[in-house]
């Protein structure tokens, strides 16, 4: 089964920010979502339970979910994981969802 995938505008703006090889490298992951999402990433848990993560490259992080009864992937948030850091995409991701940026918290499931 193929799932359709989306991207919200921060995660698409984050990509366009990126290197040439960097993006080329984070999208080829992104595309393999297509095929079991699901079983791809690790699940996320506390304030992103429901949210899966998959290493793309380096320390960046695509967080996205699955919605089953559309066949849907949306990817959320792509940046980098940098532990105690401002810019460490769980954090930014956090931050998103507690403003209401977009509603990704609202219509995961």
């Amino acid at each position: 089964m193929n799932y359709k995938i989306t991207l919200t505008d921060e995660a698409k703006a984050y990509l366009i920010s990126l290197d040439g090889k960097t993006r080329t490298t984070i999208a080829r992951k992104i595309e393999a979502l297509k095929e079991s999402p699901e079983k791809q990433g690790k699940a996320l848990s506390g304030d992103l339970t429901g949210y899966r993560s998959l290493h793309a490259a380096g320390r960046y992080r695509v967080v996205y979910y699955v919605k089953g009864e559309k066949i849907l992937v949306n990817v959320i948030a792509v940046g980098i994981r940098k532990e105690g850091s401002k810019i460490d995409v769980y954090e930014t991701l956090k931050k998103l969802l507690r403003s209401k940026v977009f509603e990704g918290s609202k219509t995961r499931k």
